[in-house]
């Protein structure tokens, strides 16, 4: 059961009244096709036939969890367990199929990488690209582009198509722009597991700044359990599609870790 379901009234509502994420009750549920269709023709030849059928693919069932603001938050499960669709929904990518989930603030997502970036423009061009996709202005990214450029280590690199670049650099980008400045919240799906040791454990410290202003709320998704256990305050536990446990994270990452070894 919740933690905050736990609370007295006069506690909860005063939790709720600072939460940055509320979601409620979420599902998501995707029709597939019960057979593989190989071109669009195939597709409209079967619908025309009467013979496209679909099944359904419950992704998440009633997921319900709260995140106030300022707090970095975890969310851990096997492979397809529904962790970066639980994100997309929170980042507004996805709708869910029922339930609600409220947002307050602005969302800096980090979640599929290379994702905003165009491979035939260079590094350059690229971060003025990404940054106005963030919302953020030319004259913005003037002010913080040696910023940027000196976060991801990239000075030698800049005019260099992005085609070229290593997923390891991609992501120094991505994370370098979506942090210049402080968001509201930051969601981080698997970022920090490219690249080299060293820009990664920046890239941590980057976030403990973040979440230590009290001002930026972490979501972060991770296969490494030792990386939720330092990054963050609590964690939820997915697996198909269900919500497993919800706490503290080193009570969920202990959790979690037993099933592997069981």
């Amino acid at each position: 059961m919740a933690s905050d379901i736990l609370m007295p009234d006069r506690e909860r509502a005063e939790a709720r009244r600072e939460l940055a994420i509320d979601v409620r009750d979420v599902s998501m549920v995707f029709n597939m096709a019960s057979e593989q269709l190989n071109s669009l023709k195939e597709y409209f030849i079967s619908l025309a036939r009467g013979k496209l059928y679909f099944k359904e693919f419950r992704a998440l069932v009633d997921v319900s969890f709260s995140v106030p603001k300022g707090e970095a938050f975890g969310l851990v499960g096997t492979n397809g367990s529904g962790k970066s669709t639980m994100l997309k929904i929170i980042a507004g990518v996805l709708d869910a199929s029922s339930g609600s989930v409220a947002v307050r603030g602005s969302i800096a997502p980090l979640i599929e990488l290379g994702a905003g970036f165009d491979v035939e423009l260079t590094a350059r061009e690229n971060v003025y690209l990404n940054g106005a996709l963030l919302g953020y202005s030319k004259e913005f990214i003037d002010e913080r582009f040696d910023d940027i450029v000196a976060f991801a280590e990239l000075e030698d690199f800049l005019d260099m198509p992005l085609k070229n670049y290593s997923s390891g650099m991609v992501a120094r980008i991505a994370f370098a722009i979506a942090t210049i400045t402080e968001p509201d919240i930051l969601i981080v799906d698997e970022t920090l597991s490219v690249g080299d040791f060293l820009f990664q454990r920046k890239c941590e410290r980057r976030i403990r700044e973040l979440v230590d202003s009290g001002d930026v709320t972490v979501l972060l998704v991770s296969h490494s359990i030792d990386l939720v256990r330092r990054m963050c305050d609590r964690a939820t536990w997915i697996e198909k599609g269900h919500q497993v446990m919800l706490g503290p994270a080193s009570e969920v990452c202990d959790a979690y870790e037993s099933l592997a070894t069981s």
